[in-house]
């Protein structure tokens, strides 16, 4: 049975006007979702940014009717819905300002899985960009990495991504733009049928019967950018909607990797043009897609004692403690998730300790007291 708990959290994704922006903020303001659903429209409208009209949707709407039937959906179907308070939902994803409020999920995967890559690339793949990700994808598992591949389920690279991962028993999860009763495109049905039975899944935060458009796209690619350690990107024109998902990766402060090819050619200036401007780091192999991420960065036993300065800020001093304390490099994702600190807060607090020379970088945005 679906749990009833989601009821008024789905019920704010079907207002009109209330993107997961403001729903959140709803939800923290009023202390609940169902807290939402039980104040006045004069309570809401102290709420900072919700104005008359959205006061109103909220005070009229019979989103509680929609919210049922898409539970009955949800449970005919075999889909779960994450709600970004509950455990289960992606850690990393939940560190994004916006991401989902309501993720979609029909399988198994474990999205808060230790290693989680997103590949990305153009639907007019070449055979060289194919054998690029079938190679990338092979070295992780000849490595023993149990990476989950994270894509689009489009043509080209994405699709590629996806059947490599399957061919090398890893999984895989596809993230697309419609709700999930259905498939885009159908082509791809028994790919994602196998993706789902070999332990991956497929995710949404769209509702079912949503339309498809062109703006669903870009949505879509937020979460492949936000769910993910890093996001590689094989094969892109100048303006492909790769370059998008990479942009966003790169604006969620994750990891950006290219795979470069010959210059000239179309299928190329994507990623060198992310290379050039800083925003990818170029790599060949899986094994230096584990080295900008510190895969192999080696754990190291915690200090039973450790003095720090006594002008530390109350942040600076936590943040040292759990470094301290966990006695290995840390991601930025798992010291917001060990702190319960926001991810702008812990990356100006790190930055600031590293200029102190407590606190040391090491590939891949990974982080350890400096001894």
């Amino acid at each position: 049975m679906v749990n009833t708990h989601l009821l008024y959290p789905l019920a704010l994704t079907f207002i009109p006007g209330v993107g997961s922006q403001k729903a959140k903020h709803l939800i923290a303001y009023c202390s609940g979702a169902e807290a939402v659903f039980r104040a006045t429209p004069k309570e809401l409208l102290r709420v900072p940014g919700i104005g008359e009209v959205l006061s109103s949707n909220l005070a009229t709407s019979r989103t509680l009717d929609r919210a049922k039937e898409e539970m009955d959906f949800m449970e005919k179907n075999g889909v779960e819905a994450l709600f970004y308070l509950d455990k289960n939902y992606p850690e990393r994803l939940r560190q994004c300002e916006d991401s989902p409020v309501i993720l979609y999920k029909k399988g198994g995967a474990d999205l808060n899985a230790q290693r989680v890559v997103s590949i990305v690339g153009t639907r007019q793949a070449t055979p060289y960009g194919r054998h690029l990700c079938e190679g990338l994808v092979a070295g992780f598992a000849e490595l023993n990495y149990e990476v989950l591949i994270i894509s689009g389920l489009a043509y080209g690279i994405d699709i590629c991504a996806h059947r490599a991962a399957l061919k090398n028993n890893l999984p895989t999860a596809g993230i697309v733009a419609h709700g999930l009763e259905t498939l885009y495109p159908r082509q791809h049905s028994h790919t994602a049928a196998e993706m789902i039975a070999q332990g991956g899944a497929l995710l949404s935060d769209f509702t079912s019967g949503s339309a498809m458009a062109p703006g669903n796209f870009v949505r879509r690619n937020r979460i492949v950018a936000g769910i993910s350690d890093a996001t590689i990107v094989v094969e892109s024109a100048a303006g492909g909607g790769s370059l998008i998902t990479a942009n966003m990766a790169f604006d969620y402060a994750r990891d950006v990797m290219a795979l470069p090819a010959r210059v000239g050619d179309k299928t190329s200036e994507g990623c060198l043009k992310l290379i050039k401007t800083n925003k990818a780091a170029l790599i060949e192999t899986a094994a230096d897609v584990a080295y900008n991420l510190g895969w192999d960065v080696p754990k190291k036993a915690p200090v039973q004692q450790l003095l720090f300065p006594p002008d530390l800020s109350e942040t600076e001093n936590l943040l040292l403690k759990f470094l301290s304390d966990g006695g290995e490099a840390q991601s930025i994702d798992s010291i917001c998730r060990g702190t319960e600190l926001s991810m702008p807060i812990v990356s100006s607090t790190l930055l600031n300790l590293e200029f102190e020379g407590l606190v040391k970088a090491l590939p891949g945005k990974m982080f350890v007291v400096a001894r």
